[in-house]
């Protein structure tokens, strides 16, 4: 291994981290991983901490999962790469193109359109939405309409539905078209209301009144995740997706639910549409899918949908789109391999029961610390919103969430710091002991960051 003196020189000097400033990633050096083993992570200095981050949220099956790595191997033997475009395809891709559909029969799905990952998926199923309506003779129906707070990626079209400013100010002007509603949420809301079922009504009748106000026959589709991640692991009320499902069909607008995180049982449902008991017309998967060890997403497709699509014979049928690693074998061996090992190891319950404990691990951390504004979560997705004012509800700063994260990453936890939000989105495989490792680790970063105000 090249020795740690060159990796730590080297860092940031010839290339740029995602997500980061430049600058930053030189001022303030990230940590270098460099072997992994079932949750836990070995960085450079020896040091082993759990991975209380899943990678990206997106290792449910942890870093030791040798059915997953031999099947990339004999896969890359056998066949390293073919292409998957008109009249070319391999072996693995239609076999997963069969398994996957088994997965997500209850929420009514029948086709795949397969990626290279989460962006893709989103950028995909935006296009195959405006696609679906001229396919229909419906050409005006060209917008979208998302949530405040919502993430969904970083090409063009998913930063212009994403609902949050970092990740739109810098590029914009984006994706002509777009509005959005404020996002169900019990902590920050427009409406200085507490109840999580009102809060669910009023922003289902903001989305209602807002594809009024744009005109039914201009809106192409609604898109949400069914729990919000990367903008803060906001729970919606049960009643929230339902609702809007209701509102979508009434209009005749497509519900698309974007599962690149929630999908395949961190929510403690094998879906977040299912946990919601919603049928969407299409579903954007990723991360999960492969384990992380292998890029691949898609876009599933419900029978409206796809008839509308398959019954049309001229050229607004024809799909103009797709990828060079669309459905990449090597990438379909692993995910074959994943279900497998998913449904095998039972995630989705043990991330139901395991993620009580962190749950209410994180609402006693909250009781204990005037700076833990709010936790929440659900299954083993879950944040801690740091605040320098409970009561005004005063974002705490970067100084205050950097002391958090070197606190719990000494005490042998890795957690991610996403503004003022400590996101937790461990392994799926993790145990009660795991959790409590990270339960505590916490309770010692919230006392540095107590430290701070």
């Amino acid at each position: 291994m090249i020795d740690s003196a060159f990796l730590k020189e080297n860092n940031a000097r010839y290339l740029w981290h995602p997500m980061a400033h430049p600058n930053d990633m030189h001022e303030n050096p990230p940590k270098i991983f460099v072997s992994a083993d079932g949750v836990e992570l070995t960085d450079v200095d020896n040091n082993r901490v759990v991975d209380a981050v899943g990678g990206l949220w997106n290792v449910n099956l942890g870093y030791s999962n040798t059915t997953i790595k031999q099947a990339i191997s004999k896969q890359l033997e056998v066949l390293p790469y073919y292409s998957s475009f008109r009249g070319t395809t391999t072996a693995p891709l239609i076999e997963l193109s069969v398994k996957i559909l088994d997965w997500f029969k209850p929420e009514g799905m029948c086709r795949t359109f397969f990626t290279s990952g989460g962006s893709d998926s989103i950028e995909t199923a935006l296009r195959l939405a405006r696609q679906y309506h001229k396919v229909r003779g419906e050409r005006d129906r060209t917008k979208f309409i998302s949530l405040r707070r919502g993430y969904h990626g970083t090409h063009f079209g998913g930063a212009s539905i994403n609902g949050n400013a970092n990740f739109r100010r810098n590029y914009e002007p984006l994706l002509p078209g777009v509005y959005h509603i404020p996002a169900p949420w019990d902590y920050r809301n427009p409406f200085e209301e507490t109840d999580p079922q009102k809060i669910a009504k009023l922003c289902a009748n903001l989305l209602e009144e807002e594809i009024i106000f744009q005109g039914p026959d201009t809106v192409a589709a609604f898109i949400m995740e069914p729990v919000l991640g990367a903008g803060g692991v906001i729970v919606p009320h049960e009643t929230f997706m339902p609702l809007a499902r209701e509102i979508c069909t009434r209009h005749g607008v497509l519900m698309i639910a974007d599962e690149v995180i929630t999908a395949f049982g961190r929510t403690g449902a094998w879906t977040g549409s299912r946990l919601w008991n919603v049928q969407p017309d299409m579903m954007a998967f990723a991360k999960a899918i492969t384990n992380g060890y292998f890029p691949l997403g898609g876009v599933l497709l419900n029978e409206k949908v796809v008839e509308s699509f398959e019954s049309n014979r001229d050229s607004f049928g024809a799909i103009g789109h797709g990828y060079t690693y669309s459905g990449h074998p090597v990438a379909c061996a692993a995910a074959l391999a994943t279900l497998e090992e998913t449904a095998r190891l039972e995630v989705a319950r043990n991330s139901r029961v395991v993620g009580e404990h962190l749950q209410n691990g994180l609402k006693k951390l909250e009781e204990k610390y005037e700076v833990a504004g709010n936790t929440r979560g659900i299954g083993l997705m879950a944040a801690i919103e740091l605040v320098s004012d409970p009561e005004k509800k005063t974002p705490a700063g970067k100084v205050t969430s950097a002391a958090f994260f070197e606190a719990a990453y000494q005490a042998g936890v890795m957690i991610r710091v996403s503004g003022n939000n400590i996101i937790l989105s461990p392994p799926l495989i993790v145990t009660v002991d795991d959790v409590q490792r990270i339960v505590n680790a916490a309770d010692l970063g919230l006392a540095a960051a107590s430290k701070t105000l």
